[in-house]
């Protein structure tokens, strides 16, 4: 990794009030030494894009546990040129079943990280892909 910290949003989109996974998944990526920041619950796509941009941010992480990550992405995805936000790298967790792994990148996420994954994988991703 280079010697400034990566940045990474993590951010709760729509009504899902589950937030522990993400909360864990911020502590386990600033123990391994990345600069993060936490949105809180119930962000719309547009908050979410807003936020990115004014923390400069190099990574988008969505934690996603309503199952609606399709929807939420294709938002942000649009939502993206129309704000200038440009991110090094795009990620999705939570919830996420593997027939829907390819659509996601199709719509530009760069890392899909379903239940289960282990934090080591998302940490040596974030550095080998991303840094």
């Amino acid at each position: 990794m280079s010697s400034e910290k990566l940045k990474i949003l993590i951010a709760k989109p729509g009504l899902d009030g589950h937030d522990v996974g993400a909360k864990v998944v911020v502590r386990a990526l600033m123990d391994a030494g990345f600069e993060v920041f936490y949105t809180g619950l119930r962000k719309t796509p547009e908050e979410i894009v807003k936020i990115a941009i004014e923390k400069e941010v190099d990574v988008l992480g969505l934690s996603i546990l309503s199952g609606s990550h399709m929807s939420v992405c294709e938002s942000i995805r649009g939502l993206m040129p129309e704000y200038g936000l440009k991110v090094k790298a795009w990620i999705v967790g939570g919830n996420v079943p593997h027939k829907d792994f390819d659509d996601l990148k199709a719509l530009g996420v760069s890392g899909v990280f379903p239940f289960g994954t282990n934090f080591q994988a998302m940490i040596n991703f974030l550095n080998e892909e991303v840094s």
